[in-house]
């Protein structure tokens, strides 16, 4: 796997996750290097030839693909011209499946689709209704960048969105990031999903990019030459905390529905005991019998005789 582009934690109400952030898909484009079309040196941000030094003009510089260290095949403008791309010039929808069929992973960049012109203003409402009224939406094909690329149609406020989609073979396989099974109790699965329905909301547009409201008024500060704001307190959590998970999700829910202005009468904060080991049964001890003496059995016949 590669490294890892970020580390932190997923924070779940007042439950923190320790995770790292690895990228879900690769990139298998083929890519190339500026060079000098004269001896194949390479070309760096300055336009200079790597092996005479010379800086270079825009005509001089081609395309090379690097085998290997030191290693670059050429390729010229024409040869990426003559390459087959059938959907050089369009958008060609190729299959529609059903919208819920989709990895989220898959889906890259999106972008809006406008009508161009009067023209296009019956078949673009034609196909945008028809993708409203089957509820599917539109796998196509296109080129772009020099590149054939995998897109899918939909609709978004009478508008159709075009979103680009990696090819299967770029979507890395998350299996070595799985954890190791643990045991959960049912309780802690029952109160996860109450926490989840405390804290679902049908308006995401509340959030905001708390950073970077702060930075336009560090900007705003700086350029008028007040004082800077105080920068705001973050709360570090413990990396690798062990926490009473079900005390965790209890205290989540509360918070959550304090948080809504609903009382919960009923949350409340329980305690994971230990289970008590059952105590070992008490065998009854038999008492040892006394052994009958000589004088206890002549005492006996005694009192049987009289």
């Amino acid at each position: 796997m590669p490294r890892p582009l970020w580390t932190g934690a997923i924070s779940f109400g007042l439950v923190t996750i320790p995770t790292k952030i690895i990228s879900a898909t690769e990139d298998h484009s083929i890519h190339f290097r500026r060079v000098h079309l004269a001896d194949m040196g390479r070309v760096r941000t300055r336009k200079v030839c790597e092996i005479d030094e010379q800086e270079l003009s825009q005509d001089e510089i081609g395309k090379g693909y690097e085998i290997s260290k030191d290693n670059l095949v050429p390729v010229t403008d024409q040869e990426l011209e003559s390459m087959p791309l059938p959907t050089a010039k369009s958008i060609e929808i190729v299959a529609f499946v059903n919208a819920g069929t989709i990895d989220p992973v898959r889906i890259g960049e999106s972008y809006y689709l406008g009508a161009d012109g009067q023209v296009a203003a019956k078949p673009y409402t034609l196909l945008r209704q028809a993708l409203e009224r089957s509820d599917k939406v539109a796998v196509a094909k296109w080129a772009w960048h020099g590149r054939e690329r995998l897109g899918l149609l939909q609709v978004r406020q009478d508008a159709i969105v075009l979103h680009t989609m990696h090819w299967p073979d770029e979507v890395r396989s998350p299996e070595s990031l799985t954890p190791k099974p643990v045991q959960l109790e049912e309780a802690e699965i029952e109160q996860a999903l109450q926490l989840a329905e405390s804290m679902t909301t049908d308006d995401i547009a509340q959030f905001r990019d708390r950073y970077r409201d702060a930075l336009e008024k560090l900007i705003e500060a700086k350029s008028e030459g007040t004082e800077r704001p105080e920068p705001a307190e973050t709360a570090e959590a413990e990396s690798g905390a062990v926490v009473d998970l079900m005390a965790a999700l209890n205290a989540s829910v509360a918070a959550a529905k304090e948080q809504r202005g609903e009382r919960d009468e009923d949350a409340t904060v329980h305690e994971i005991r230990p289970r008590k080991k059952a105590a070992p049964k008490k065998t009854a001890v038999k008492k040892p019998v006394p052994k009958k003496t000589a004088a206890s059995k002549a005492a006996a016949k005694k009192r049987s005789a009289s």
